[in-house]
């Protein structure tokens, strides 16, 4: 009798860390290798820098990363302009669109993050001092699940800026993620689940877009039309 044996071929995953702090690397290589082993094989690409990060995208033997952890504040690599893990992750963007970006930073001013949600719109952005072993898996495997995820800190932020204070009279990433969804026919009630934001911001958010599009009544279908007139969403 031949006995068949099933042999269950792991998925790579093909990760790259840049951060000036080794000890942190060590930590974010111990967590992710945890994140089911019997699923997935990790393998690491790592730098310490900007210069090092900017010479691991741009060699064109590096095979495409699956998901950067980047680090946003670094030594910087003044001769390619690049000063940050903003300025790698945009570079990630333009010759690996396909990878997931995770940025992590010790900034908590509201205008730099909303600046970075803006201009990057990482898969992940997470304050540092948010981080631990457990919620690092947590965002992971969020982010796997091609959701998006932001640390507490970051949540708090988005909610204090619920009602529109202190952001732009316009239509920022939060307002575009809510009309995506809502395009895509997901429920009002079901669409925290996707954004990092409160079931009630998210009502007041949807009342300042119609009044911003100038919509005196009507539904959700009647501002996704609006939200596709001006090109917000496609």
């Amino acid at each position: 009798m031949i006995i068949e044996s099933k042999v269950e071929t792991l998925i790579k995953k093909n990760i790259l860390i840049v951060d000036d702090h080794p000890f942190i690397i060590d930590g974010y290589k111990n967590a992710i290798t945890r994140y089911n082993p019997n699923l997935y094989e990790y393998s690491f690409t790592q730098g310490k820098d900007c210069e090092t990060g900017y010479n691991i995208i741009t060699n064109p033997e590096t095979a495409p990363f699956d998901v950067a952890f980047l680090d946003i504040s670094m030594p910087v690599y003044e001769r390619k302009g690049i000063n940050s893990g903003e300025d790698l992750a945009k570079l990630i963007m333009q010759l690996m669109p396909n990878c997931k970006i995770i940025l992590l930073t010790m900034y908590t001013e509201l205008l730099k993050i909303k600046n970075i949600i803006d201009t990057i719109n990482p898969a992940g952005l997470v304050i540092k001092n948010d981080l631990t072993f457990d919620e690092l898996l947590f965002g992971f495997d969020k982010i796997l699940k091609d959701e998006i995820y932001y640390s507490h800190s970051v949540i708090k932020m988005a909610n204090q800026n619920e009602n529109g204070d202190d952001i732009d009279d316009g239509v920022d990433q939060f307002d575009k993620l809510i009309l995506f969804h809502i395009s895509k026919g997901t429920r009002t009630k079901d669409i925290p689940q996707y954004i990092p934001i409160s079931l009630t911001a998210i009502e007041r958010r949807k009342a300042h877009l119609k009044e911003l599009f100038q919509i005196q009544e009507g539904n959700d279908i009647d501002l996704i039309k609006e939200a596709k007139n001006k090109g917000i969403i496609f």
